[in-house]
Order: C-alpha cells, then structure tokens, then sequence
C-alpha cells in the first residue's frame, strides 16, 4: 500500500543536478512505499504560457520553430542526465509529446482557459516521462502514471474542483495494483473531466493540492512537500532580511496562512489532509537530512508571519445613486465576483464604497467594471502589492511600508493588512 506522498516542485527538478538530487531522496525512501507528484521543471509553465500567448497572438498561425525554446530547455536536461546511448530514445518520447502539444497550441479558436489547460498541462506530462525514464535507468523501478485518469474534475478550466467520488474510486485502485517496492510517479497540477476527454488544471501551484488528494484518498499517513528552503518559514528570505524556521504549525494556521498568500503551500491542499489526519512535512530538499516543518492537528508555534502579494488590483465600487453600500448592493457585486471567479485577497467596506483587493487580471477586471457600470461607479489602482503579517504586533509593519503609500489598511486581532503602492 501507498503510505507516502513526495512532491517535487519545479525548483526541484530545473535542472540535471536538481533531478539527481531527487533521485538521491527517493532511492533512500524507495522502499517506503512512496508516490511522487512531480511539477514543471523550473520555469516551464510560465514558458508554455507564454509560447500559447504567442500563437493566440497569431491565430494560431506558428511554424515549429516557435516550440524551440521549450524543446532546447529540456534537451539540455536529457542530455545531461542520460549516458549518449539513451538519449535518442528519451528526446523521441519527448518529441511526440511536443508535437501533441503543437497540435493543441494551434487550436485558438476555442477559448482561452480551455486552450490553457490542453496546453499548459504538458509541462507536468513532459518532466515525468524524463524523471521515470531517469529513475527507471538508474535502478530505482518507476511507474508512471497519467495524473488525467485518475484526478477526474469539473469543468473549471484554470482551477478544477476535484469530483471526489470518482477520484477517489480510481486511486484506491493504485493499493490493489501497487507492488511493494516500486516507486509510483504522477504529476501535479493537471487532471481531466470525466471520461478523460479535456485536460483540466487546479490552479497555478497546484501539485500540492493534488499530493493532497492522494493522500486523502490513499489514507496515507503523510505528505511531503519538497522546497529550495529549510521548512516554513515566517517570511519569503529574498524580500526579508531576517527569517525564522516554524517547526509545527496546526492545520487551521496553515489554512490561515495559504488563504492570505504565503506561497510555500496551495490554499487548497490542508483541507483534504485535515479531513484524514494526515502529516504534512515541508522539507528541505538541499539539506534533506534537516527537520522538516511539520503541520498537523496539534497547535504549534504562533510567531509573526509576513505575507506579500504582488501585482494586486485594487477596485472601489460605488453606487452611483449615492445610496449606502447596504446588503442589496454587496449582494449585486458578490454575485457578478462569483460568476467572474475573482477571488477578493482583502476587501473592506464603509458606508458608501466597498474596495476589493486582487490579483491582477485585465480581463476580469474590464468584464467586472462592464457589468457593473450601470448602478455604480468604479474606480481602481493596479500594480500594487498586498503586505498581509499574521499574529501582528505593532510597529512590524514600519520597515517594509516606509516611504510607500497606503491605498488601504486593514486590523483584526490577530492580521494586519496593507494594500500599498
């Protein structure tokens, strides 16, 4: 049976010494009984993003050479991991799934979130097959798996909520099929509506959740999330200078912290752990042999975590009647948030205007103020960031917003938050 659950994030596997490395964890943990979640390599999703920008761009009209940049990055990874004799044959699996994905790059006239998840999904697909072939070789026996036929979604394209029922059916097929020391290897981030026909995507940073969903649904006993840092952290190190480690945190303060943005963990993954008791570790894949961080049921530490946000919009609704902002009109603007799928990071209301924190989306935005133009009156600031510090203490924020201008503040008796230009 499947007991444990390892994701890779793209940082962990950028590269051919970053595969080794991940290589040297798994054949210490091989005979754990361990499935890997494996993300993009480094940078791979934001480069497919780009690739499909370009062609729809172009409606879809784009030679081969357009797919350049995404084949040398992982040929360069190929060939510095597999002796000469196995290269062509890794390149050649590689290369019909790039010409898959230039077939579905090409097919513009559907709609963009649609086109986003056939296409971007080919990172996770693509990273895979290198990592089992390399693990394969290596010795370490590998089975990969087609995350698309077991996380089974909606059809949310760009954040797919989970049929749990389905899902759940066929991953606990994996325990009857599983053979004790092999090692399973599926991707993160990706899945497919039922009968596998379109791919979907659980939203940006994703593979944490879906370590999660299968751990929910193996009632395995712990996750590990595998980071370029050395556990939680109270802050990202490259924006404060001064960063403390948190051994053990609760569930509730990890949810806490994933809901206000703290980027080591996917909002969504803690729920489905909590539901089961499961671990969560985050860990260290430089210093593997550092203590994890730990997140479980138990109450941990409660230090002062600072959380940023960028590229944030800021939106100031009004009714144009000079009404109050009562709850007929927040009723009206909720629902229209809801149909648009903008999902408000801080919002604050006063008599006569609610202001509505976000991550930066032009067309969400334009279809917003549109469908809200007739009974109000909006106005709005991009390219702000959103500084959020959890069990806040006063005189914190000083040094981070110095000089900087507050579009709006914000305290409860454990958060402070400040949208800042």
């Amino acid at each position: 049976m499947i007991r444990k659950i390892y994701k890779f994030g793209g940082a962990s596997v950028k590269e051919a010494d970053a595969v080794r490395n991940l290589k040297q964890i798994v054949e210490n943990h091989k005979n754990e009984d361990i499935l890997l979640v494996v993300s993009a390599m480094g940078k791979m999703t934001n480069a497919i993003e780009k690739v499909l920008a370009d062609f729809r761009a172009h409606d879809g009209q784009l030679g081969w050479e357009a797919m350049t940049p995404i084949m040398e990055f992982h040929e360069k990874i190929i060939t510095d991991l597999f002796e000469p004799e196995k290269v062509d044959a890794v390149i050649e699996k590689i290369t019909l799934l790039l010409i898959e994905l230039y077939d579905k790059l090409q097919d513009t006239h559907k709609a963009y979130d649609y086109q986003y998840d056939q296409t971007v999904s080919y990172g996770e697909l693509i990273s895979t097959t290198i990592i089992a072939a390399y693990l394969n070789e290596s010795g370490i026996p590998t089975r990969w798996l087609d995350a698309r036929k077991y996380v089974i979604t909606d059809d949310t394209f760009r954040s797919a909520n989970p049929d749990w029922n389905e899902t759940r059916l066929r991953i606990q097929k994996l325990d009857t099929e599983h053979i004790r020391g092999l090692v399973c290897l599926t991707q993160g981030f990706i899945g497919s509506t039922n009968g596998g026909k379109h791919a979907t995507t659980l939203g940006r940073e994703g593979s944490d959740f879906t370590a999660a969903i299968f751990a929910n649904c193996l009632d395995a006993e712990e996750v590990t999330i595998w980071k370029d840092v050395d556990g939680l952290l109270n802050a990202d190190p490259k924006r404060f200078k001064e960063t403390v480690k948190i051994p053990h945190i609760s569930y509730s303060e990890a949810i806490e912290l994933a809901f206000y943005g703290a980027s080591i963990i996917h909002p969504k993954t803690i729920k489905p752990l909590q539901n089961k008791n499961i671990r969560l570790n985050v860990q260290s894949f430089v210093h593997p042999d550092m203590e994890p961080s730990v997140i479980d049921k138990e109450n941990g530490m409660t230090i002062p975590s600072h959380i940023v946000k960028d590229n944030q919009t800021l939106v100031s609704i009004s009714p144009r009647d000079f009404s109050f902002m009562n709850e007929h009109n927040l009723k009206t603007v909720f629902e229209v948030c809801d149909e648009l799928r903008i999902h408000a990071n801080m919002m604050q209301t006063s008599a006569l205007t609610l202001s509505i924190c976000f991550d930066h989306d032009d067309a969400k935005r334009e279809a917003l103020m549109e469908s809200l133009n007739k009974s109000f009156s909006i106005k709005y600031n991009e390219s702000l960031q959103l500084y959020t510090i959890r069990h806040y203490e006063e005189g914190l924020e000083k040094a981070f917003i110095a000089g900087r201008k507050i579009y709006l503040e914000q305290r409860s008796r454990a958060t402070a938050q400040f949208v800042i230009g």
